[in-house]
């Protein structure tokens, strides 16, 4: 097959002005060409199509047999993960992983809390706009828990259509409703999107790999992220994601006892049921009292050999970097009919 890369890269230097993490889910070039030797040593011709207006001229000019999808999109749009299948839908060229729906409404993580909430544990939260005052933002903190909560709080902030931590700092955890109030407030103007403030879930941080589809999606594999330092405010931020060799350890598999292992493994193939998520993605839980806490869903997880948590997952199940991206074109081919035979020959 011809399989085509769609990709976002981070720029080799960070601006010198604005957020720092604008582009913390944006890939680098390293990631790329992983990937690409790994369908290149299947078999397949390669081509990296990028992202934006050249990735639907090219796509428009000399369509591959399939679309690699593992662009983010540009911008702050609650829609952006979802536009690389969108053109693929309307150019009918297959294209792994999810639909633009589940993209989309996955990114959004009050939506896929809502979406979720019947068949998993979610955190209580609400949803703080850009313009609210500080006194509306704070009754609607406040008005999470109710009078016979003796001790509510902490509260996580962070924004509502962000990924790979984006826009969860050490500060975003505070203790008052004030206090997350005046957080979310300037964290609105900052990131231009409303923001989610919900309860702060005391427990392991552990996230779960999922390939497959429908009937066939398995869990690959658990990790849980364990701070170096015990912390009972553990918060899995972008600077911890960043300088994670020095602050964190990989559990893996994450060691839970069996019957929290086997609620944490349903809940995960639940969710990816819910959503739709197709091909692969990972879930995100905190585990409270045993009982596994939606945080959110990954359907375009990271895929760099070196850091990404999927990655690390799979490896610490005796999985390899070509043997997870082998098992995810697997699926997709699976799903969408398609042979995995050789590339065909470009015409002249």
């Amino acid at each position: 097959m011809r399989i085509g890369i769609a990709f976002d890269l981070a720029p080799s230097a960070r601006a010198a002005d604005g957020l720092d993490d604008v582009y913390e889910e944006f890939d680098k070039p390293t990631t790329i060409e992983a990937i690409a030797r790994v369908l290149r040593g299947r078999g397949h011709e390669v081509a990296l199509l990028g992202d934006g207006r050249e990735l639907v001229e090219r796509l428009l000019v000399d369509p591959p047999d399939l679309v690699w999808n593992m662009a983010e999109g540009e911008g702050v749009g609650r829609s952006r993960e979802a536009r690389v299948p969108a053109v693929c839908e309307l150019l009918g060229i297959p294209c792994t992983g999810s639909d633009p729906l589940t993209l989309a409404a996955s990114l959004d993580k009050p939506v896929a809390k809502r979406l979720v909430s019947e068949v998993v544990a979610v955190p209580r939260g609400c949803l703080i706009e850009g313009g609210e005052t500080e006194a509306a933002a704070r009754a609607k903190v406040e008005a999470l828990f109710d009078k016979a909560d003796a001790t509510p709080g902490p509260w996580i902030v962070k924004p509502a259509y962000e990924g790979s931590s984006k826009g969860i700092r050490e500060s975003s955890l505070v203790d008052t409703p004030s206090d997350a109030a005046r957080l979310a407030s300037g964290m609105a103007r900052d990131y231009r999107q409303p923001i989610l403030v919900e309860e702060y879930i005391k427990g392991d941080e552990v996230t779960v790999g999922v390939i497959g589809n429908g009937s066939t999606a398995a869990v690959i594999g658990t990790l849980r992220i364990v701070p170096r330092t015990a912390d009972d405010r553990f918060v899995y931020t972008v600077e911890v994601k960043r300088d994670w060799d020095e602050r964190i350890l990989y559990e893996i598999p994450a060691r839970l006892a069996a019957d929290v292992d086997l609620r944490l493994r349903a809940a995960a193939l639940r969710a990816y049921q819910v959503l739709g998520c197709r091909d692969v993605a990972r879930i995100d839980f905190r585990v409270r009292d045993g009982i596994p806490c939606f945080l959110e869903a990954n359907p375009l997880p990271g895929l760099a050999p070196d850091w990404s948590d999927l990655c690390f997952m799979a490896r610490g199940h005796g999985m390899n970097h070509d043997t997870l991206i082998g098992k995810i074109l697997e699926a997709a081919c699976a799903r969408l009919g398609l042979a995995e035979s050789p590339a065909r020959s470009t015409p002249q």
